[in-house]
């Protein structure tokens, strides 16, 4: 698998070099230096060895957000082992349909695994399970991650390593990124490819060092920022957002970049931010499936632009959604044929492009993919939770300001049972804030189809529910 050894390769290199900025991450009081990353790294690759970890293992990991994390990933790529990369606050349900689905043989865990929030710490105790139904690996992809099913299936998604060192590059050849010497402010999760890969490795290829910050509170964050000069901050919308709620704000002359990503930055963010600090907030817009895809970091377009295609990336619109080429189709255990044909990936993102300047502009969605904090929700995954409801017979799933359900279910079912049946089957992001009961049926298209258009759904609830809607 000569992709994920040229990976590992690549990483050995980046942590062995002592030509490049020494001081890495720093977390609170906690500095980590070069040399130390390298030296926990080269420990962690010895106890899963130890564990039986080899090349071409198949490694599921479900580690709480810290150091501890990261470089028990970058021991894993140094072994080169094929990580699947699980996000902590997972349910038990939606982990195990994981490991059924990917078959990993095996397992690291920590213990604040399954808790609805996932708080950076410095180090954590990690247990290694070895699965005696895992398979090893079966291509060459050095990283699988995860997303929402229309079915309730997640969607596989892998990236070799060829496909990382490139979008590595690709950022690189971005002029407004952190450079060397440089202080990156990184809230985005470890667990999606702009923290891991925007993030994370650009700042060890280029030599920024990266801080991390324990929980997103504002005050917290402005005090890390004035004692730690930072040069920039990654995150996504809800961090701007709170970031720019407090009326004065210390100054900060060293801040030049703040960039967004993840779902589209309202416009109040957007004026408010730049009002307290004197920086537009930027995009990185991207996907799992191909990693960056289009970048306004400096913010000079403005909502709803997300700028010009990276570095090396082909785009196209094609009856209003975009398209982006790949190599390969990104998806495993399945081929999802209706997303990806004849070398172009449909991202069903509803895309316009501003005339005679080639820049691109997000108008929604085209299917039922949502994002809640940055982290996205195929709404049908959580039609199909409540559905499994025994009192369940219609649902429909729909977003708004937030998520909500409108159901038709046997008897006076309560709320809170529906939240406790919801909680052991859905990560606590996807979990419906309201739930509207019709006492029949819900709406339908003249053709029998469910509306599920909210504002139909509540003019519907207001009409006294019709049957059929034309």
């Amino acid at each position: 698998m000569a992709a994920a050894t040229d990976f590992s390769a690549w990483l050995a290199a980046l942590l062995s070099d002592k030509e490049r900025f020494d001081e890495v991450w720093a977390h609170g009081e906690t500095v980590v230096t070069r040399e130390r990353l390298q030296a926990e790294t080269e420990r962690a690759l010895g106890t899963l060895r130890a564990h039986g970890v080899r090349g071409g293992s198949t490694v599921a990991v479900q580690v709480q957000p810290g150091f501890t994390l990261l470089w028990s990933v970058f021991a894993l790529w140094s072994a080169g082992a094929q990580v699947m990369l699980l996000d902590p606050r997972l349910t038990a349900a939606e982990t195990t349909r994981l490991l059924e689905l990917c078959e990993p043989q095996f397992h690291l865990t920590s213990p604040a695994a399954g808790r609805s929030t996932a708080v950076f710490r410095d180090e954590c105790e990690v247990v290694v399970e070895r699965r005696p139904t895992g398979r090893a690996a079966q291509s060459d992809h050095s990283l699988l991650q995860f997303s929402s099913g229309s079915t309730g299936l997640p969607k596989v998604v892998g990236r070799t390593g060829r496909s990382l060192l490139a979008e590595v590059e690709r950022f690189a050849g971005l002029p407004d990124m952190p450079k060397r010497g440089e202080s990156l402010l990184l809230l985005s999760s470890l667990t999606h490819s702009f923290g891991l890969i925007g993030g994370v490795l650009h700042a060890l290829f280029t030599g920024v060092t990266l801080h991390f910050a324990t929980r997103p509170q504002p005050y917290e964050l402005l005090k890390l920022m004035v004692e730690r000069p930072v040069d920039a901050v990654f995150g996504v919308p809800v961090h701007f957002d709170l970031l720019s709620r407090p009326a004065a704000v210390p100054p900060l002359p060293a801040l030049r970049l703040a960039v967004s990503g993840g779902e589209a930055l309202s416009s109040e963010v957007f004026v408010r931010f730049e009002e307290r600090y004197g920086v537009r907030v930027g995009q990185a817009y991207g996907m799992t499936e191909v990693g960056i895809i289009a970048t306004d970091l400096t913010g000079q377009y403005g909502s709803p632009a997300v700028g010009l295609p990276a570095p090396g990336v082909e785009t196209a619109v094609e009856d209003g959604t975009l398209r982006v080429r790949l190599p390969e189709n990104p998806y495993l255990h399945t081929d999802r044929a209706e997303r990806y044909t004849d070398g172009w990936l449909n991202t069903y993102d509803r895309c316009s492009l501003r005339p005679g300047s080639g820049v691109l502009e997000i108008n929604g969605r085209a299917d039922s993919v949502v994002a809640i904090g940055g982290l996205k929700v195929d709404l049908t995954e959580v039609e199909a939770a409540l559905l499994g409801h025994p009192a369940v017979s219609e649902a429909v799933v729909v977003f708004g300001e937030a998520i909500e359900a409108h159901l038709v279910a046997e008897g006076n079912l309560p709320k809170r049972e529906l939240l406790d049946w919801c909680r052991s089957r859905l990560s606590p992001h996807k979990i419906p804030k309201a739930f509207h009961f019709s006492a029949a049926a819900l709406p339908r298209t003249s053709n029998g189809k469910l509306i599920r258009n909210r504002e139909l759904l509540h003019a519907a609830r207001e009409k006294g529910r019709p049957a059929v809607i034309r």
